[in-house]
């Protein structure tokens, strides 16, 4: 193969490849920017949600042992303490019959409570948020796809979304009556970028994926073959000028 033939190949290739991955290398350099301009606390929603108040252990007067034994399970998996609109009970995730459960008990009588209604939830999401505010629209979710703002958390959920100018969306878990996450309009473009950034439009949260590897590869091999071009190039201009 002459000089001159190899210079063509990896021109040709060196800028189809550019071409494929401009586009990829634009979306990456996009989130790059805004992960690196953005505060996360303000995209987690974390500078307007007030911070829960600890609960003294003098309130936990209720026996476990004896609310276990109540329940008659087959094991406890886990336990939490959190007060609900005010009043503290035990979040007790347990085993019964082979299936999981979540079981929530006063921390002073013991007494067992049914999982938070819709006018609960929007009152644990008012009170959650740093600011006055009023309710815009409360649903309640039984599923959420890889997709979904509200994945890979505690189902079922209420979704209240708030009148606020970040067009704030709070979670509360149904069965564990406590907010599991702020969502915001912050939060929404991080996260689109972010899909874009690791190339999982499934889940979204994948970094693994044969896709990123793939076009990580063709990267490397697209840099490379500038390298290239940029030595070809240089003796070429050396011999010309030598001449």
């Amino acid at each position: 193969m002459t000089k001159a033939k190899f210079q063509r190949i990896v021109r040709k290739s060196h800028r189809y490849l550019g071409l494929i991955l401009g586009i990829q290398f634009f979306f990456w350099t996009v989130g790059g920017l805004y992960f690196s301009w953005t505060k996360i606390e303000e995209i987690r929603g974390e500078d307007l949600r007030r911070k829960e108040s600890h609960i003294d252990p003098s309130q936990l007067t209720a026996s476990l042992s004896e609310i276990i034994q109540q329940l008659q399970i087959d094991s406890l998996v886990t336990m939490d303490v959190a007060s609900i609109l005010g009043t503290p009970y035990y979040q007790l995730t347990i085993l019964k019959n082979n299936e999981k459960q979540i079981v929530l008990a006063n921390t002073h009588t013991g007494e067992i409570r049914n999982a938070i209604n819709e006018i609960e939830a929007t009152q644990i999401a008012r009170q959650a948020f740093l600011q006055p505010v009023t309710v815009k629209d409360v649903s309640f979710i039984t599923s959420a796809n890889g997709h979904h703002e509200y994945r890979e958390k505690p189902l079922p959920a209420y979704a209240v979304t708030l009148h606020h100018p970040t067009n704030t969306t709070v979670y509360v878990s149904a069965e564990l009556g406590t907010v599991q996450s702020f969502r915001n309009n912050q939060w929404r473009v991080f996260d689109f970028l972010w899909m874009l950034h690791v190339m999982d439009f499934e889940n979204r949260d994948n970094i693994n994926n044969w896709l990123l590897r793939l076009f990580s590869l063709v990267g490397l091999v697209t840099i490379c073959s500038g390298f290239v071009l940029f030595v070809v190039s240089s003796k070429k201009s050396l011999s010309t000028k030598h001449a």
